[in-house]
């Protein structure tokens, strides 16, 4: 009997902590030495990993992605983007017309095991290794790899040879550990849409011509002189040997180029700033102003979503249009000012959100993707509004992406965010969902919780979850908690459906001397209603109605004189609102008025009642 109770206890022990993964979470390292190849675009390296085992779990295999594999014929991702009916025109069917020179692959030589080869194979993407000894929890396990490899032209994200003549754009390019947590192996093939993986620290060392400069994630740690601060050159080598580490990151990007221009800034922050890029006369201008412009934003930035932790931010020229790393960008560089200042903006707000925050992208993109583009908007404002980049500030700066959703959800083609974002039947689906909903989903908590609480709660979330893999759960419970508002009715609604906001003014009359407001919801997406009355001399006033689900109440500035009534119930598609005020003194009526509600039709928001004479 005591054997048995033993056993129960234990078994739900486990099952307690699976159901907690923020408990625990796995840890790595990198040691990877490299040596470039730039005639044939190729490399050779050896790669010590070591992954701590903390969760509550033996382990008998371990999972590596190959993301250079997919740039061959017949890939996962050829066949993805052929196959669907709106492919990336980046990738289109440029993957299957590659010949065997312009391939990307990574090709295992060797795989150790504390010294000892062990048994592997490569599917496609995918590097699964049988381990000969167990690796249990609390224990470590130490892999040594060596591989050569082949630089990809590029195609998506990483590669050789960009249309703005870079010439290596080095993302994803070394086997990199499959995440583990409480839901077990993440062993997606790679398809060119998103990432998740494990905090680690890396050490780098990368031997290349010395003709070329560098631009990375982490900190060189054999610095030199010179226009790109080139580590010095002892022994009279044709290569260079760059050393870099960099803590706390789930992931390691590099780009070289010969012709790159380099520039470093050290912000109010203390976080230094790089810059690399071609000495192009149509953008060198707007480069030169750039780190002055992020420097100012990093001040709102973190006064609005928390501190960035990394000692350094590099925006590197290259890839094929923007993508995050931690402590780094890729941006294609030729552009205006505002292009490159929003491109710059947005990759800068995935430190927060992929970088630190570092949700499962594939499963819940809309929490980084989305969040970034909400805090782009933001972001973007503010400089508009400092007079740092052109353009005019806008009291709704998410109103363009408000109404460009809204339309899309009447399109058909909308499927709910609980997708993965590999299986999105569309791109156009998978994009508007992960970025414009996403965005939208901060955009209607905030109308629902005020600035006061939704600001409290953003600062709350990144002090709370940073460094440990949030889930929507996680967000959500965290905003509950600061604003002390019922919010699972709206999470279920928005992220595992696709019904729509609608409501509307159904008609106004008069009641036992009294004028009654019947509102209606069309939609299926029940949501508070704030209601606008102007009066016949001009005189507004205004309405709080809040829903039943909510169990509290938006809080509204001082300086707003708001009048709270009692909640409309979630399953009464009707609401009556009795007004003390007599109806030929009343002009018009207006839900929505400040547009903040992403209401599908606004045709129906306003009853006018009095015309001007």
């Amino acid at each position: 009997m005591r054997t048995l109770i033993i056993i129960i206890l234990a078994l739900s022990f486990s099952s307690l902590v699976k159901s907690q993964s923020h408990c625990w979470q796995m840890r790595a390292s990198y040691d990877i030495d490299l040596e470039m190849n730039t005639t044939n675009h190729s490399y050779t390296a050896t790669q010590r990993t070591i992954l701590y085992n903390n969760s509550p779990d033996t382990l008998f295999e371990l999972f590596f992605h190959l993301y250079f594999n997919a740039f061959q014929p017949g890939s996962d991702m050829d066949i993805r983007s052929r196959t669907l009916p709106d492919p990336d025109a980046r990738i289109g069917q440029r993957i299957s017309k590659l010949s065997p020179s312009e391939f990307g692959f990574i090709q295992i030589q060797k795989m150790k095991q504390f010294k000892k080869e062990i048994n592997y194979k490569v599917e496609g993407t995918l590097l699964i290794a049988k381990l000969y000894e167990t690796c249990i929890p609390g224990d470590s396990i130490v892999i040594e790899l060596q591989y050569n490899a082949q630089v990809p032209v590029q195609i998506r994200r990483s590669g050789r040879n960009n249309k703005e003549g870079i010439d290596y754009s080095m993302a994803q390019w070394y086997p990199k550990l499959c995440q583990y947590d409480a839901h077990g192996w993440h062993t997606d093939p790679y398809i060119a849409r998103e990432f998740y993986g494990i905090f680690a620290d890396y050490k780098v060392q990368i031997k290349i011509n010395q003709s070329y400069c560098l631009g990375f994630t982490g900190v060189l740690q054999n610095p030199g002189q010179g226009a790109c601060n080139k580590p010095l050159n002892t022994n009279g080598d044709a290569k260079l040997e760059w050393i870099i580490k960099a803590e706390d990151v789930h992931d390691f990007v590099w780009a070289a180029d010969p012709e790159y221009i380099y520039q470093s800034h050290t912000c109010s922050n203390g976080v230094l700033l790089e810059s690399y890029y071609k000495n192009d006369p149509s953008s060198k201008e707007s480069w030169e102003q750039l780190a002055h412009i992020v420097d100012k934003a990093f001040e709102f930035i973190e006064s609005k979503y928390g501190p960035y932790p990394y000692p350094k931010y590099a925006i590197i020229q290259g890839g094929d249009g923007g993508m995050e790393y931690p402590m780094a960008t890729l941006i294609t560089g030729n552009r205006p000012l505002i292009s490159l200042v929003g491109v710059t903006i947005h990759e800068l707000m995935h430190s927060w959100f992929q970088a630190v925050l570092a949700t499962n992208e594939s499963l819940y993109a809309w929490m980084d993707e989305g969040f970034t583009s909400y805090a782009e908007e933001e972001t973007m404002n503010y400089l508009k509004s400092k007079k740092l980049i052109p353009g005019i500030p806008s009291p709704t700066p998410h109103k363009e992406n408000r109404d460009n959703f809204t339309t899309f959800s009447m399109s058909g083609l909308e499927e709910p965010l609980s997708t993965h974002s590999d299986h999105f039947r569309t791109n156009k689906a998978y994009g508007m969902g992960a970025y414009s909903k996403g965005a939208l989903c901060l955009d209607q908590l905030h109308y629902i919780l005020g600035s006061k609480l939704f600001d409290e709660a953003m600062l709350k979330y990144y002090w709370t979850w940073r460094f440990k893999h949030p889930t929507p759960n996680d967000f959500f419970r965290v905003l509950e908690k600061t604003s002390k508002i019922q919010l699972d009715w709206f999470q279920k609604y928005f992220t595992e459906t696709t019904k729509t906001i609608d409501y509307g003014v159904d008609s106004v009359y008069t009641s036992e001397s009294k004028t009654i407001c019947r509102l209606v919801r069309f939609g299926e997406f029940p949501m508070p209603v704030e209601l606008e009355l102007t009066k016949t001399d001009g005189t507004k006033m205004s309405y709080y109605i809040p829903l039943n689900l909510m169990r509290g109440c938006k809080i509204f500035d001082k300086s707003e004189k708001v009048q709270m009534q009692p909640a409309w119930s979630w399953v009464n598609p009707y609401y009556e609102l009795s007004l003390n005020i007599s109806l030929n003194e009343i002009k018009q009526i207006c839900i929505n008025a400040t547009h903040e509600l992403a209401d599908i039709d606004v045709s129906n928001d306003c009853s006018l009642l009095q015309t001007a004479e």
